[in-house]
């Protein structure tokens, strides 16, 4: 994962924007629970790029990655234990974990490394669950017109659906399923979403895959 230093001198800014678009935020967790809740129950997993744990706490998930130390002591302060380390090299065992969350793929360094990592990590018929901003959607592109703007975006890296779809597939992943929300601009969400099947629509896409 890149840019861990402009995480580490942003951590008001990036908790800031929690505040300001909450019902963005609320629409996004409100999609990946519909994801989640197609899980077993009693199952363990981590989430990789947590950032201050602002999807760990709502999702229940008590323990990740995080690269950023100052982002990590908030995550810590949410009750999340925090391992340091990388998407591309996790430190844990092999088939350790029921799922592997990720809502920060376009900060990574090596997407492909990041998801054969996930798929190593994740118990036989273990799930992937991904949160993302589809390249392809309004605000992605609001995002790469104002990159150099951008405190957090300037290197970030925006994919489509097909290219996710293709590199799960690739690495060894089965049975993709999508839901979506944000169904327009940033600042005209001002209210919480109900997730649609599919994508397409929304700008936040959500998939869920199994390990083979």
């Amino acid at each position: 994962m890149i840019q861990s230093e402009i995480f580490n001198q942003n951590v008001e800014e990036y908790e800031a924007w929690y505040q300001d678009y909450h019902e963005v935020y609320m629409s996004e967790i409100t999609a990946l629970k519909e994801q989640f809740q197609k899980l077993p129950e009693n199952i363990q997993g981590i989430e990789v790029g947590l950032g201050t744990g602002r999807f760990s706490v709502p999702l229940g998930i008590k323990e990740g990655i995080e690269p950023s130390e100052e982002m990590a002591i908030k995550a810590r302060e949410r009750g999340i234990e925090i391992m340091k380390g990388f998407a591309e090299r996790l430190p844990y065992a092999d088939l350790q974990f029921h799922f592997v969350l990720y809502v920060t793929i376009c900060h990574l360094n090596d997407i492909k490394a990041a998801f054969d990592e996930a798929f190593r990590v994740l118990k036989p018929k273990g799930a992937i669950i991904i949160g993302f901003l589809d390249k392809d959607r309004a605000i992605a592109k609001q995002y790469e017109e104002k990159r150099n703007r951008s405190t957090f975006f300037k290197n970030a890296h925006f994919y489509s659906v097909d290219n996710i779809q293709k590199l799960l597939t690739e690495v060894g992943f089965k049975d993709l399923e999508f839901n979506q929300t944000l169904f327009g601009g940033l600042d005209e969400i001002k209210e919480v979403q109900i997730p649609k099947q599919g994508y397409g629509e929304g700008s936040f896409v959500v998939v869920k895959a199994t390990k083979k």
